[in-house]
Parts: C-alpha cells; sequence; structure tokens
C-alpha cells in the first residue's frame, strides 16, 4: 500500500517544520532560512529550537552560554537544525525586598509566552531549554507542556558552596548575616566576608531553594536526564549533559514523543513525592499548579498534603539542613533518593521518561539504598522526618487553604499576638529596629498576586528574623510567597489574600492567632459575632479600595483604619 503525503510528513522527524521548508511555495521561506545559515541538504532535517536563558543579569544564568554551544554542536551532529532565541529572567535574588520583586512571578508567564511564541511562530519540530535561575524552570515546563512538542529542560547547574572560616556559603548566608549584624551578633569583619565569599562561581542559588528544587523534580517528573539536575554549573559534565540532552531530544522528536505523554497525574505526583523526601521550596505547590494546568493534568492544592503524608523526608540539605546541593550530587543525587521512593512504593515505576524507557528502567543500576560513607542522604530506616515537611494549612484565616513550609522545626505550632504589617518593607523596617519579640505571629499582607501587585517573597525578613536568633519563636503568615532559601515557622500563599477582603484582611495588632502544622491549622482566635461584624466592615471597605484609582489604593490601605 503506498504512503500517502499526508502520512509521510506525520512519520517524519520534520514533522511541523516542512511546512515551511517544503515546496515551490516556500522558496522565499527557505530563502530567509539560508541567510542564518541552511543549506541544501538542511531542509529535509528537524528544526530544533533551542531555548537560551543566558544572561549576565545573574550568577544562575551566566554560565548557560557554553552549555547551549555544547547542545548546538549535539543536535547538528544527531542530524538537526538548531535555532537559538531567548527568553528573560529576573534575578530574585537581586530584587529581594525592593518593588523590583514584583515581576519576579509574574516573568514565569513571560517565559513560557516567550518560548511558546517562538516554537510556535516557526513550527519548530522540537525544543530544548536552557535556564538556571527560578522562574526559567517552570516557565520553560509551562510551554512545553502547552505547545506540546518533543522538549527537554536542561538546567544550568548549582553555583557551589562559598566558604567563609572554614563555614560553607550560599547566598541565604547574606540575607541571614544581615539580621544577626542587625542585631549585634556579627562582625563588620564577618558580614563583609560572607558578602564577597558567598557567591564563588556561576550557577544557581546552592542549597535545595526554589531552583534546585524545580530541577530536581524535573528528573522525576521524566523531562530532563536523570542525575543532571545537581552537578555545578562550571564542571565539565554539565556540559557533557547538555550534549546528551540534546541527543536524547534528537530521538524523541523522531519518535514523536511529545510532554503530554510525559506530564501525567503519576509523573506530577513523582516529582511532588521528590520535593518532599529532599525538603524543597514552597515554590512548588505554585509552579506545578500551573504546570498541570498547561499539561492538562488535575491537580489541586489538596494533593500536596496527601502525598505529604506518606513521604519522608531523606535529605539533610539547606536551608534549615547541613548540605549543599554539590554534596546532594556526590553523595547519590536525584536517582537516589528516588530509587528509595521506588523500593518503598511511593514512586509511578511506569511513568515515561523523555529518553523513552520509564522511570524505573532509568533507575535499574541504581543502589536500594544509600552509601554508608555520606550522611546528606540518610537511610530509609533512620528518614530526617517521617513526613514531608510542606504541609498545606486551612483554618479561618485562610478559608481557600495556604502553604506551612515547616523543615527543621522543633515544635511546629505557635499561638501568639500578631504583630501586623500591611506590606514587606514595613515589616523589614521593624525586624531591622529589633521590635519583633519571640513568641510574636508576624503578618505580611497586601502582598498576594493582586495586593502586592506580584506576590513578592518574604526571603530578607525571614532570613533576618534566623539571623536575629529568631527562626524557631518567631511565627510569620503571608498572603505572599517565600523563596527556597526560607525556614522556620512561616506560613505563605494564604487565600484569600488581604486585597480581595480575605479574612487576613481582618487581623489587627495584638489579635492572638494560632498556627499549627501537626492539626494543619491556621486559626485567628477571636470570637465568632466580632468575626463576623469585622467581616462586614472589611468587605465593605475593601470593595470602596477596589473601586478607587489604582494610585490611591497603597495610601488607603495604610489609612483606612
Amino acid at each position: 500500500m503506498a504512503t500517502t503525503p499526508k502520512a509521510a510528513a506525520a512519520a517524519s522527524p520534520n514533522r511541523r517544520s516542512r511546512t515551511i521548508t517544503q515546496g515551490i511555495a516556500r522558496s522565499p521561506n527557505r530563502a530567509m532560512l539560508r541567510a542564518v545559515g541552511f543549506g541544501n541538504g538542511d531542509f529535509e532535517k528537524p528544526i530544533v529550537g533551542v531555548a537560551n536563558g543566558h544572561s549576565t543579569l545573574n550568577p544562575c544564568n551566566a554560565g548557560i552560554q557554553p552549555l547551549v554551544d555544547r547542545a548546538i554542536a549535539a543536535i547538528k551532529e544527531a542530524g538537526g537544525m538548531p535555532q537559538v532565541f531567548g527568553f528573560p529572567t529576573v534575578t530574585d535574588g537581586i530584587g529581594m525586598g525592593t518593588e523590583a520583586m514584583k515581576y519576579s512571578l509574574v516573568s514565569r508567564e513571560v517565559i513560557a509566552d516567550a518560548v511558546e511564541t517562538s516554537v510556535n511562530g516557526q513550527l519548530m519540530d522540537g525544543v530544548l531549554a536552557v535556564g538556571g535561575c527560578d522562574k526559567n524552570m517552570p516557565g520553560c515546563m509551562m510551554a512545553m507542556a502547552r505547545i506540546n512538542v518533543p522538549g527537554i529542560y536542561v538546567y544550568a547547574g548549582t553555583i557551589k558552596p562559598g566558604k567563609w572560616k572554614g563555614q560553607d556559603l550560599t547566598i541565604v548566608s547574606a540575607f541571614e548575616a544581615v539580621g544577626a549584624f542587625a542585631a549585634g551578633k556579627m562582625s563588620q569583619e564577618d558580614l563583609d566576608g560572607i558578602e564577597r565569599h558567598a557567591c564563588p562561581t556561576t550557577g544557581a542559588c546552592g542549597g535545595m531553594f526554589t531552583a534546585n528544587t524545580m530541577s530536581s523534580s524535573f528528573e522525576a517528573l521524566g523531562m530532563s536526564l536523570l542525575g543532571s539536575s545537581q552537578m555545578a554549573c562550571p564542571d565539565p559534565e554539565k556540559a557533557d549533559s547538555a550534549a546528551e540532552s540534546a541527543r536524547v531530544l534528537l530521538r524523541a522528536i523522531r519518535d514523536n514523543l511529545r510532554p503530554r505523554n510525559i506530564i501525567t497525574r503519576k509523573s506530577i505526583e513523582n516529582a511532588i513525592a521528590l520535593v518532599m523526601a529532599t525538603g524543597g521550596s514552597t515554590n512548588a505547590v505554585l509552579h506545578y499548579l500551573a504546570i498541570a494546568a498547561a499539561a492538562g493534568v488535575k491537580w489541586t492544592i489538596d494533593d500536596f498534603d496527601r502525598v505529604r503524608r506518606k513521604v519522608p523526608v531523606l535529605c539533610d540539605l539547606k536551608p534549615s539542613g547541613r548540605y549543599a546541593a554539590t554534596d546532594f550530587h556526590r553523595a547519590g543525587g536525584v536517582p537516589q533518593v528516588l530509587k528509595m521512593l521506588l523500593e518503598h512504593g511511593l514512586l509511578h515505576g511506569e511513568c515515561l521518561t523523555v529518553t523513552g524507557r520509564t522511570i524505573a528502567e532509568e533507575l535499574a543500576t541504581v543502589p536500594a539504598e544509600p552509601r554508608p560513607d555520606q550522611d546528606v542522604i540518610r537511610p530509609w530506616s533512620n528518614p530526617l522526618y517521617a513526613q514531608g515537611h510542606l504541609a498545606i494549612l486551612k483554618g479561618n484565616l485562610a478559608p481557600e487553604g495556604c502553604v506551612a513550609k515547616i523543615t527543621g522545626l522543633k515544635n511546629p505550632s505557635i499561638t501568639g499576638p500578631a504583630r501586623v504589617f500591611d506590606s514587606e518593607p514595613e515589616c523589614m523596617k521593624a525586624i531591622m529596629a529589633r521590635k519583633i519579640r519571640a513568641g510574636d505571629v508576624v503578618v505580611i499582607r497586601y502582598e498576594g498576586p493582586k495586593g502586592g501587585p506580584g506576590m513578592q517573597e518574604m526571603l530578607a525578613p525571614t532570613s533576618a528574623l534566623i539571623g536575629q536568633g529568631l527562626g524557631e519563636s518567631v511565627g510569620l503568615l503571608t498572603d505572599g510567597r517565600f523563596s527556597g532559601g526560607t525556614w522556620g515557622m512561616v506560613v505563605g500563599h494564604v487565600a484569600p489574600e488581604a486585597f480581595v477582603g480575605g479574612p487576613i484582611a481582618l487581623v489587627q495588632e495584638g489579635d492572638s492567632i494560632t498556627i499549627d502544622a501537626k492539626k494543619r491549622l491556621i486559626q485567628l482566635n477571636v470570637p465568632a459575632r466580632g468575626a463576623c461584624r469585622a467581616a462586614q466592615e472589611v468587605e465593605a471597605a475593601e470593595a470602596a479600595l477596589r473601586a478607587w484609582p489604582a494610585r490611591q489604593v497603597r495610601r488607603a490601605r495604610v489609612h483606612r483604619e
């Protein structure tokens, strides 16, 4: 039986790009492609987009270009035609605590749109995305899930730890030093020394912060090569991994193995199990809800708590633990943890990966238990914590839920008087003036997606509290979010947010608040009748605020009492 042109196109590795490269009518298209390096033999090859996050805006992305160069060479060797395009990035560690952070979470959508626009705008046959900073990962993954052409994610790699007076450093060390110095617990020499040595190489922030959380979870998701995510950016193995990723992608293009074959409810559960086992960032909640939506997968906030209850924390990693990402990699990294989860029935081994093999097949040669000569990854019989660290709390302060990070806490509950702030800068000013005391529950509101706007991270105040020695004794809740570098009794993503009339807007200075991670409860301890009356007042006030011109809103919030 003769093959039809339509069937031939579907079976061809250039099944999409042939629309712009084949036939007499596409002569002008080919003319333009010749100007960027295409020759007579290249128009039958698959066109592979290389989404290049290189920039000199931050150490996370400044080491990407060598990885892209290796990937481009490997694509050509494997029979593809690479086309490189860029996407923007926002540097959380530099913007933190300023108005610049309002662009951070929004940049995830901008990145997704940039990748989707380029790949679909030129009908590319596949895409290899290379990124480093926090939003690069979810932004690129959302785009790949949307466009559903063969894709793979290449992480730029982690930064190596800095050193000061024998202590390993990450960027969070610098944030915590600010609080310690303000409290008189650190000398000027040490503050300066930590600043100068915290970031010694290129690469993303070096603990299990948001970038390393998302990149490691992509191994579990099946969209990055196993063992690749915790490599240090400057090390030769990272560039080798970029080249191998390109070769794997070309096979996926030829087999038409697409992201939605890989990103499923079960593979997302694998990813979240890995996040819990490694003590990852609260931002994984935000990002996996978005990735699931882009892939058309049903996944809710309650699914995170379902996974948390059955997965132990196995890794002793910063920010609350002792070790950096490079230590984790040397100890066996993500593959070791995934194999342990698989052995104990907490990983769906049948899930496909971008290699075309199942994740169980990929893990076949990994030992069932970690090596005894390291203590970064705990044996299954001796976990750091029996259950995961990201708890979903609900109560009268967050009827739609919120996210608590409870890693490293001796007592995951607190009841204390509210210290209320209508912005992060207000709170930070009070912390630096040492007006926050042990037993307080700090409330930072009007920092949600609409109220901020932009849902800023609260790393500066949480790190300052830890630097002052208050990390275990002060609670903090916000309708904003946290950096992956945050730890302590912190609760974020409080919903509904204050700006839309959420109960967090009711809280007054001195009100009693309970945060109880064991009971998964967040509660404002006021009489129900008083809360009802207050709710009516706030609802009327917020409705009036929303009707005002935007420039008056912030002033109104400050003076509405």
